[in-house]
Order: structure tokens, then sequence, then C-alpha cells
């Protein structure tokens, strides 16, 4: 492999003290909006909005910059259909079938959830990231990628913030196990589902929980 060229950082902007503190404080308040939601209004939500989240998730940090991420975005009625009772079949086994520990279902009580997952019919879009656990060169070798797991976390993230930021609402959803997104969605192998993004516009009399979230003391720890 080349190495790679080098050029000047010319897009960093630094900003003054005041201003950083402020720009800081203003994105936690956003932030602090960001609420996870399971009532989808079907309004539906521009393309291209949602195609300049997934850019801004493509910038995210990750090994080697190999970028293993595949984002599958699914509008299809039909398709989000049989996502829907697939997952359902997955989530029925966890919640009634004696899959999950009682540990886990204990955990969840208190947000009332269960195998039934309208949401994944109701918003407008899915977003299916897959994790590309290597490469399928033109010679039909294979080249590893590196951090995947790491590098996909980030970049989801990133994707969850830019939806926010753009003034949607998404909800994470892991149906175990989700390889069935594979022969569903014509991904290949070497593609590992990571999770299922559901993104849109909350409903008009949508709820969520009461929570809180920890203080910064007991989720950070300086050392000066």
């Amino acid at each position: 492999m080349p190495r790679a060229q080098f050029v000047p950082l010319d897009t960093y902007r630094e900003v003054p003290e005041e201003e950083m503190r402020a720009a800081a404080r203003d994105f936690l308040e956003t932030m602090r909006r960001r609420r996870t939601v399971r009532e989808f209004s079907n309004r539906p939500v521009p393309r291209a909005v949602i195609e300049d989240c997934l850019l801004a998730a493509g910038t995210a940090p990750n090994g080697a910059n190999r970028q293993p991420w595949r984002f599958v975005v699914v509008g299809d009625p039909a398709v989000k259909a049989t996502i829907r009772k697939e997952a359902e079949v997955e989530e029925r086994a966890f919640y009634t079938g004696g899959k999950a520990p009682q540990e886990w279902l204990d955990a969840l009580a208190h947000l009332g959830t269960d195998e039934h997952k309208p949401f994944l019919e109701q918003a407008p879009w899915l977003i299916v990231i897959f994790a590309e656990s290597y490469e399928v060169l033109e010679d039909g070798t294979r080249s590893k990628n590196y951090y995947v797991s790491e590098s996909v976390g980030i970049a989801t993230g990133m994707l969850i913030t830019a939806l926010h930021h753009a003034g949607l609402v998404t909800l994470t959803h892991t149906p175990s196990p989700m390889r069935f997104l594979n022969g569903l969605l014509g991904r290949p192998d070497n593609e590992r589902p990571f999770l299922i993004l559901v993104a849109g516009y909350p409903e008009e009399d949508a709820t969520v929980p009461v929570i809180t979230k920890k203080p910064i003391e007991e989720i950070a720890v300086f050392v000066e």
C-alpha cells in the first residue's frame, strides 16, 4: 500500500475560549433534548436530509481509514413490514421464549417494552447499519478491517447526533440475532448487522419515560 500524502491542516478553526465555552454549553443543551422515541409519525422526511446525515456519519474517525460501515436505508413499506415481521419473531423469543435472562427482563420492565415493534413500519426511514469485517478485493482475496466495532459505533453515534440536529428523532433497535437482515437486504457475508436505526418525526402525542442522566461526577474522572 502506497504511503499516504500529507497536506497542511487548513480545516481547523480556533475560536476564543469564551466562544468555545458558549458553543460547548449550547451543544450540551441541544443534546439534552434528544430522546429515544418509540411512537413515530408516518410524515415523510426528505431523502436529502438523510443523505446529509449519513455523510456526516461518514466523517467519523475509524481504524486505518477503512470506513467499515454500510448504511442500508429502507423506505419501502413492504420491506419495512418484512423487517418488522422478522424482528418480532426474534423479539418474541427474547421476551416470552426464555431466551433473555430474567435479570435483563427485570431491567427493561420499568420501560414497558415488549415484543411488538410497530415503529419499524410507522417511521418513514429505517437505517440498517452493517459492520464490514473485511473487504473483498477485486481478485477475491480478503483485506481485514481493524477496530470495526469501535469505528461503526462512533459513526452510529454521529449519525444519531446529526439526525437529532436536523430536527428528527431516532430509536436504536437490535433484534438478536439479526442475520436475517443480510438475506432480506442483499448484503454479503462480510457485513454483520450492527443495529437498526429508526428515524423520523415523533407522533404528535408521543410520550417518553421520565429518566435522569448521571452527573459529571459519576461519568468522568479528571487526572490533572
